[in-house]
């Protein structure tokens, strides 16, 4: 049931729906959370006349209902209650759905979408406890909105515990196309609709918006560098383009912050949202949802393309693409993520609860991790491959405190071992003495870092041996015009403070290279 609070939100987030919506339920007699959902419905189709609830008793333990709009079928299928943090993706269907959601992509990228080709039938095992979930969830909603030939059906985990068992499902949000597994953890629209292409194919190229876009300075990337040297640049008075997959980017997905200076205490989502409200402060164009796939920086007009042939062309570009999680690269880890291998200990860490697990890397991440899986799991093993721990004193304390949790160090990740199904074990290597051995468990976290997002870029400017771009100490690459910030460059500290000052820094020393006429205009 939902409180008179929440009902009086939707009421007036509902207020001005222009269609008429059917939620179409089948719900089979005897269901444990038969009232439950009928309730919930019965409360959500009040918020509005242009909402009603149709119900259908089947057999079959069912459960679940559809979003119809205007008599006709959206492709988007709720199969357990979506409350928690679910319920913004009901609320987010309906609105976009509507065409006033605040999630729609632009024509490009509506264009990809509509260009996929068909049929996919979707599947996404979520926990309403997930941060992560909601928002592949509502990727996939809004491609299923888009794209008559796909359809999406969100499933509660919870509620279907023996599918989850039968699929080896020990990650969410898990993503299954016409049943094959498809996607594992984070996500956006971005990398959402890479996938589908790269298994799919598209009708024809998105050529509804491929014309090439001219601007003073192009910033590639969103995150904390990419917001800083985009605003940077605006307040010179500069005609910016943002190219990004989503703004605030790998912040989005840090759960607390607590050393950004003069913020005691923050979120990655409410930073990622500030970031993204003081760039749209500017008169600043966000492309958001892009892939770059390539750049040439031959001429001195310097070009970015995304995927989907958008070009992004300027005599400065600033790349603030910033990294990805770093994988072990070790035999059985591709093959059991979401099934015992793992990255992200708040969403996936309720799948181990009572069970033993390793978390692998000795930094704040992994030490932080293992804090957090010792207060789920019955034992957390960290493994690091250095003769100590780097995280932080504090940390380290904390982690050694706990009855639960054990620190192996020069220990090397050889391989993970499962049964085809699931992850049973791991191989270690004792650097010490060379031994190897097998400990038994049941899940792996891998927290060892990033590796910098620069693949696009290689070639085109000078890259060191971790793959991060060089820099000459004020932002500039080995090419005129081009500069670079944050995570994917060269920089000593990988933190959100620094990415920011790094960014401006960026654009500072791009503008001054301007004024000079250094740009090779």
């Amino acid at each position: 049931m939902l409180d008179k609070d929440i009902l009086e939100q939707v009421s007036t987030l509902l207020a001005g729906l222009r269609s008429r919506y059917v939620m179409r339920a089948e719900v089979s007699p005897g269901h444990e959370k038969e009232g439950e959902l009928e309730g919930f419905l019965a409360d959500f189709c009040s918020c509005s006349p242009a909402v009603e609830l149709a119900v259908e008793r089947v057999e079959g333990g069912k459960l679940q209902f559809a979003i119809e709009k205007d008599g006709a079928g959206t492709g988007i299928t709720f199969r357990g209650i979506p409350g928690g943090h679910e319920f913004t993706s009901l609320l987010l269907a309906v609105l976009n759905a509507d065409g006033t959601g605040r999630n729609l992509p632009d024509g490009a990228v509506a264009a990809r979408i509509r260009a996929l080709r068909g049929p996919v039938r979707l599947r996404t095992y979520v926990s309403l406890s997930c941060t992560n979930c909601p928002d592949v969830v509502q990727a996939l909603n809004v491609i299923a909105l888009l794209n008559g030939g796909v359809s999406h059906e969100v499933v509660d985990g919870a509620l279907w515990q023996d599918e989850v068992a039968a699929l080896g499902i020990q990650g969410v949000p898990s993503v299954y196309a016409d049943g094959e597994l498809l996607h594992v953890g984070r996500g956006d629209l971005a990398t959402l609709l890479d996938e589908l292409e790269a298994k799919y194919g598209s009708e024809a190229p998105a050529a509804a918006e491929t014309t090439e876009r001219v601007y003073d300075v192009a910033v590639v990337g969103g995150g904390p560098a990419g917001a800083s040297a985009a605003i940077y640049s605006a307040r010179k008075g500069l005609r910016v383009a943002v190219v990004a997959g989503r703004m605030g980017g790998q912040v989005n997905d840090t759960v607390g912050i607590e050393n950004l200076i003069s913020v005691t205490a923050t979120t990655g989502a409410a930073l990622a949202a500030a970031l993204g409200a003081h760039v749209g402060a500017y008169p600043i164009d966000v492309f958001a949802n892009r892939s770059v796939e390539s750049a040439d920086f031959s001429q001195p007009l310097k070009r970015v393309t995304a995927k989907g042939g958008e070009t992004f062309a300027a005599p400065a570009v600033i790349i603030a693409t910033g990294a990805a999680w770093r994988r072990l690269g070790v035999e059985g880890e591709a093959e059991y993520i979401g099934r015992g291998v793992a990255f992200c200990p708040h969403c996936d860490g309720p799948f181990y609860k009572g069970r033993h697990v390793a978390v692998i890397g000795g930094g704040n991440s992994g030490i932080e991790a293992a804090i957090d899986l010792a207060g789920i799991c019955s034992r957390v093993t960290v493994l690091e491959f250095a003769p100590e721990l780097r995280a932080d004193t504090v940390l380290q304390e904390k982690a050694r405190s706990l009855g639960n949790v054990e620190i192996l160090t020069s220990r090397q990740t050889v391989s993970i071992i499962g049964d085809g199904k699931k992850v049973t074990g791991i191989l270690v290597r004792d650097l010490n003495d060379g031994r190897t051995d097998t400990i038994a468990l049941d899940g792996v976290f891998v927290q060892i870092g990033l590796v910098p997002a620069s693949g696009p870029f290689a070639g085109r400017v000078e890259l060191n041996a971790r793959g991060e771009i060089v820099t000459d100490g004020a932002g500039r690459t080995s090419v005129p015009g081009v500069y670079a910030a944050g995570d994917v460059a060269d920089v000593p500290f990988k933190q959100i403070v620094i990415a920011m000052g790094d960014g401006a820094k960026a654009a500072l020393t791009a503008f001054d290279d301007r004024v000079r006429g250094a740009l090779g205009e």
